[in-house]
């Protein structure tokens, strides 16, 4: 049986001596985080990855990272001397069941989710994928002439691609590498290793955000790109809407309302909770309530609502954002539920850890109009802003 586990490993094991910098280069700081912990934090956050694997220099191993476990999802094993051999080593403590092996550098601290989704994808339908930039200069070759070069050839530009993290691998691809690697062949990447023990290596479109920090221009450009990214804040939307029925209770806000109806699903079906899920994932682009609760995995039938929400909220934070303030718009034609609404506030306020001025929640009804006006429905739209942490 095909399992849907996706394995992460990146790779911190070196120094960074080329950026000249006394303290490792993954421990160097962008905006109050280390260029590590924005790493790991983009794939811990992920919803398809399962585990992060972190390979560290052997110095760094035993080093306290608060943040490095906060959601049970990442571990840290002792590196190699050169980057294969740390890669090798994350991959001997991954998870055997995993379909999808991902090896990212800890270097590229801005790599985003759709970035991660393509790459796994890819790495799904055929067994090895790399993300690539395509060139938009003209590329010559050189030779060596004295004490300078001269050019032998114009080398067509949409032959060249520069090559990023993440690469994806199936897992029975990425393991016939990595024996390559180890029976003496040396090479840059997992999947120069991968073409060399001939399985084909796709490329998928990566991006110019994608960067890589070598060099002491290139961490300042990034703490430059970085100051500018927090002023801006993030919006997302939510809706939800399901029946009303007999025999279910209402739950709105994480509290149960009386009433002759509740809302039928596979979870308490509470709206609230469910549109401010959407619109806080939505975001921070982490996906939405249906990828991270599916309603055909038996651990969320009849799951609280309000822990669905807490688990989104300790989701975002990982990703590097706090939740600024949100508004909620309930519709149901009855029974009314002002006299409820500060209960519901304080709840949610609680479950979202933010102050009660910054959350705002309405009701509405819909004047008799549509399945929701004649009382078979109930929908809630919800806003959420974000802001960097």
């Amino acid at each position: 049986m095909q399992s849907n586990h996706v394995s992460a490993i990146i790779a911190a094991g070196g120094s960074g001596s080329r950026l000249g910098a006394d303290t490792p280069k993954q421990l160097l700081e962008i905006g109050g985080r280390t260029i590590l912990q924005l790493s790991v934090q983009a794939f811990a956050a992920h919803p398809r990855v399962t585990e992060v694997v972190v390979a560290l220099p052997a110095a760094l191993v035993g080093e306290p990272f608060p943040w490095l476990v906060p959601s049970g999802k990442t571990r840290v094993v002792t590196g190699g001397a050169r980057r294969q051999d740390s890669v090798a080593a994350a991959f001997d403590a991954a998870r055997a069941d995993a379909e999808i092996v991902l090896v990212h550098d800890a270097a590229r601290p801005f790599v985003s989710a759709d970035l991660i989704d393509r790459c796994i994808d890819a790495a799904r339908t055929h067994g090895a994928a790399i993300a690539a930039t395509p060139v938009s200069d003209t590329v010559k070759q050189v030779v060596p002439d004295g004490a300078g070069y001269v050019v032998a050839g114009t080398i067509p530009r949409d032959a060249i691609f520069l090559a990023q993290t993440p690469q994806a691998f199936r897992r029975d691809v990425l393991a016939r590498a990595i024996a390559l690697g180890r029976s003496g062949t040396d090479a840059t990447d997992e999947a120069s290793l991968a073409e060399l023990a001939g399985d084909p290596v796709s490329v998928v479109e990566g991006h110019s955000d994608n960067v890589k920090i070598t060099t002491a221009a290139d961490l300042e450009g990034a703490r430059q790109r970085h100051a500018g990214a927090t002023h801006m804040d993030r919006v997302g939307t939510g809706y939800d809407l399901h029946r009303l029925v007999e025999g279910r209770a209402l739950i709105l806000g994480g509290i149960t309302i009386p009433s002759e109806k509740g809302a039928l699903g596979h979870s308490d079906a509470d709206v609230i909770c469910h549109a401010l899920t959407d619109a806080a994932l939505g975001a921070a682009c982490l996906g939405d309530i249906g990828r991270h609760f599916p309603d055909t995995d038996p651990r969320w039938k009849d799951a609280s609502s309000t822990e669905l929400l807490r688990h989104a909220v300790s989701m975002i934070r990982e990703a590097g954002f706090d939740i600024a303030n949100a508004d909620v718009v309930v519709i149901l034609e009855r029974p009314k539920i002002a006299p409820h609404l500060e209960v519901i506030r304080a709840n949610l306020a609680a479950v979202l850890a933010i102050d009660l001025d910054k959350l705002s929640v309405k009701g509405k009804t819909n004047e008799g109009v549509d399945a929701v006006g004649r009382g078979e429905a109930i929908a809630a739209h919800a806003v959420a802003l974000l802001r960097h942490s």
